[in-house]
């Protein structure tokens, strides 16, 4: 019960940091790939120091490569709406989203970033959801300011109660 309340209260601190500046730009600092990368930052807080830049990194490939595919294959199409079956613009979206997959797939394996929601990451810009150069940056910009943010928290609670809160594992049903 602790472990559930207690995972549950710091992913929803992580993310009211990026409403807030969500809030105050005006700008997509809160997205759906964004939350698993919360949750799982929160869930195993003492995971090893590496992995912050394997979230960020990921993200990134994520961007880059959802935003490449959607440039060359589905420029101006956006999922905003189911497309009409058989459309060149619903094919095109398709096809835009599984080039970006398998390329950010392979890129984070490459790279030893692996971090799945990054595969979410991908389809938001290769659907044409966000998909602009600056939004990329801005999705990167919020997955190092969530990182960033957690291994502040993280530092300030070692120094108040140091390595005595617990290693949370997977509960077995």
């Amino acid at each position: 019960m602790r472990r559930r309340l207690g995972t549950s209260l710091y992913a929803g601190l992580l993310f009211t940091v990026l409403g807030a500046i969500a809030w105050a730009t005006g700008q997509p600092f809160v997205f759906p790939s964004l939350g698993p990368s919360a949750f799982l930052l929160a869930f195993d807080r003492r995971s090893e120091r590496g992995r912050a830049a394997r979230i960020v990194g990921s993200h990134l490939i994520g961007g880059v490569a959802g935003l490449t595919a959607w440039w060359l294959i589905a420029p101006g199409a956006s999922l905003t709406a189911t497309a009409p079956a058989f459309s060149p613009a619903g094919f095109r979206l398709a096809a835009s989203a599984t080039v970006s997959l398998v390329a950010t797939s392979w890129a984070m394996i490459a790279t030893d970033a692996v971090h799945a929601p990054a595969c979410a990451t991908t389809l938001i810009v290769s659907l044409g959801l966000l998909s602009t150069p600056t939004e990329v940056a801005i999705i990167v910009a919020s997955v190092s300011v969530l990182v960033g943010f957690h291994a502040g928290v993280i530092r300030v609670f070692k120094r108040i109660v140091g390595d005595a809160h617990p290693l949370y594992r997977v509960e077995k049903s």
